[in-house]
């Protein structure tokens, strides 16, 4: 099975309200950088939903990103649910954001719930690992 194919005025699948080309696919296409470690949380989950391996990597801090991924495509993420959010603004330099995400498998349904860390280094925000 593919993974989900967006179009910009499609709703975008981290449920901010806003469309996906206003939303999350600027920080995909590379055209803009998450302002905030929520707002980064959610482009990686929909980067998720997309299957867009390149931008989860290059949103990964160095010190902790894998090599590569290997995303399965049954593997359907359905809804995003942003639990809490410690810092991580506009002028901090860590936070958290506690979530939970939901998905499909063909033999059933589950979610993952994590508190994740992120850290910003110039005006770029990235994903460290799950405290």
């Amino acid at each position: 099975m593919p993974f989900a194919v967006l179009t910009d005025p499609d709703r975008c699948p981290c449920l901010s309200g806003e469309t996906y080309g206003y939303c999350c696919a600027p920080f995909h296409r590379g055209l803009a950088s998450a302002p905030t470690a929520e707002r980064l949380m959610r482009s990686r989950y929909s980067a998720f939903v997309v299957g867009d391996e390149s931008y989860l990597l290059l949103s990964w801090h160095p010190s902790t990103r894998p090599v590569s991924l290997d995303l399965d495509p049954d593997v359907r993420w359905y809804r995003l649910d942003i639990l809490a959010t410690r810092q991580g603004g506009l002028l901090d330099t860590e936070g958290t954001v506690e979530f939970r995400a939901f998905y499909r498998l063909p033999d059933g349904r589950g979610d993952q719930h994590e508190v994740s860390r992120f850290a910003r280094e110039g005006r770029a925000w990235t994903y460290l690992d799950a405290a």
